[in-house]
C-alpha cells in the first residue's frame, strides 16, 4: 500500500523540525535510480524496490519507473533547500540507469555542508569515466564482496571477473579524492575478508565490513551471516586506535584506524535507531536495521523503513503539479517520528 498525499492545492503548513533533526543526525537521503543491476547478490534488498534480484526470482518484478530526470533533479533541488543534504544515489547498479548522466551531471550545489555519493559495484565505472568526472559527487563507494572470480561467481552470479571490479576502484581513484569499499561478511566470503583488507591497506582506501541483516530477501540464507568478531581481533593487532559510535541515526559502528586509513565495522550489537512509528510497528522484534535513511525509488516512492512498504510516500502528483515535495517529505517523516501514520 502506498500512503496517499494531500492535494498541492490546499497544503497544510509544513513542520520541519522532524526533517530537520534528521539532517542534524546525518541522516541519510538514498536515491534509486534503477532497480536493475548486472549482478544479482543473493542478499541485495535494492533499496525496498522489486525484486531484489530478478534473474532470481523471476516472477517478481520491479516497480516501473515513473521518474524523469527533471523529476529527480527538483527533489533534490527540494530536499536540499530544506537542509536535507547527505544524498547516496544506489540502485540496483545506478551506471545501468539512462538517467544517471543526465541526473548526475547537472545535480544543484549542496553547499559546504552537502555531500553526494555513487554507491557503485564498480564494474561499469571505467566506461563512464568521461562524464563521470565532470559531477559534483564527493565520494564513490563500491562494493566489494568478493575478491576472486570463484567468489564474484557464487556471491553475483556473474562470469566477467574480479579484474573488471578492481579495473572500476582504479578508475574511481583517478577521478574522485575519496573512494570507500563496503564487504558485506558472509560464509561465502570469509576467506577473503583480510585480503581484501590488506587490499584497502595497501590503497589508502577506507572500508566499511558489514554484518550481515535479516530481511524478508534473505532467510533462506540466514545460516550466511557470519560475525565480525575474528576481524575484530584481527584489527586489534594491527593498531590501538579503536573507538565506538552510537550516536546519530543507523547502527553503531566500531571504527579502527590504521596508519590513518578508516575501518569501520557496523555491528548488529551496537544498536539501532528506533523512533516514533517503529514503538508500535508488529515487525520492531525481528527488525535490526532501525531508522537511518529515507529511500526513494525510481517510481517516485519515498519511505523510511525497507520493510514497510505501506509507509510509503507516493511523490507523482507534487511533482506533475511542480509543488515543493520537500514540504511532503517533512510532513510524512513528522508523522512517522511521531508515531503517527
Amino acid at each position: 500500500m502506498t500512503i496517499p498525499i494531500l492535494s498541492p492545492s490546499s497544503p497544510p503548513t509544513t513542520d520541519w523540525t522532524a526533517l530537520q533533526n534528521f539532517a542534524a543526525l546525518r541522516g541519510q537521503f538514498r536515491v534509486s535510480l534503477t532497480p536493475l543491476c548486472n549482478e544479482a547478490c543473493w542478499f541485495c534488498h535494492n533499496e525496498g524496490d522489486v525484486p531484489p534480484h530478478t534473474r532470481l526470482h523471476r516472477e517478481d518484478r520491479p516497480r516501473p519507473g515513473e521518474l524523469t530526470a527533471a523529476d529527480y533533479l527538483r527533489v533534490l533541488r527540494d530536499v536540499s533547500v530544506a537542509g536535507l543534504k547527505r544524498v547516496y544515489f544506489t540502485g540496483g547498479e545506478p551506471l545501468l540507469s539512462p538517467l544517471a548522466r543526465p541526473v548526475l551531471t547537472e545535480l544543484p550545489d549542496p553547499g559546504a555542508d552537502g555531500s553526494y555519493t555513487l554507491i557503485t559495484n564498480g564494474s561499469l565505472v571505467r566506461r563512464h569515466a568521461e562524464w563521470l568526472s565532470a559531477t559534483r559527487l564527493d565520494k564513490v563507494k563500491v562494493s566489494l564482496h568478493y575478491f576472486s572470480d570463484d567468489s564474484l561467481y557464487e556471491i553475483a552470479g556473474v562470469r566477467f571477473g574480479i579484474n573488471q571490479i578492481l579495473d572500476g576502484i582504479d578508475a574511481a581513484r583517478d577521478l574522485f579524492q575519496r573512494v570507500e569499499l563496503n564487504t558485506l561478511l558472509q560464509r561465502e566470503n570469509a576467506h577473503e575478508i583480510l585480503p581484501i583488507l590488506d587490499y584497502a591497506l595497501e590503497r589508502r582506501l577506507p572500508v566499511q565490513f558489514i554484518e550481515l541483516v535479516d530481511t524478508d530477501f534473505n532467510e533462506a540464507h540466514r545460516d550466511s551471516a557470519v560475525t565480525a568478531d575474528g576481524l575484530i581481533q584481527h584489527l586489534r593487532t594491527l593498531t590501538t586506535d579503536e573507538s565506538t559510535e552510537v550516536a546519530g541515526v543507523g547502527q553503531g559502528r566500531r571504527i579502527f584506524r590504521v596508519d590513518g586509513v578508516e575501518i569501520d565495522i557496523i555491528q548488529r550489537n551496537l544498536g539501532r535507531h528506533h523512533v516514533g512509528q517503529c514503538g508500535t510497528c508488529p515487525l520492531k522484534p525481528r527488525c535490526v536495521e532501525g531508522f537511518w535513511s529515507l529511500r526513494m525509488d525510481h517510481a517516485g516512492g519515498v519511505q523510511p523503513c525497507l520493510l514497510r512498504d505501506d509507509l510509503r510516500l507516493d511523490l507523482r502528483l507534487l511533482l506533475a503539479q511542480k509543488v515543493n515535495t520537500a514540504s511532503a517529505i517533512a510532513r510524512h517523516l513528522s508523522a512517522f517520528t511521531e508515531g503517527t501514520l
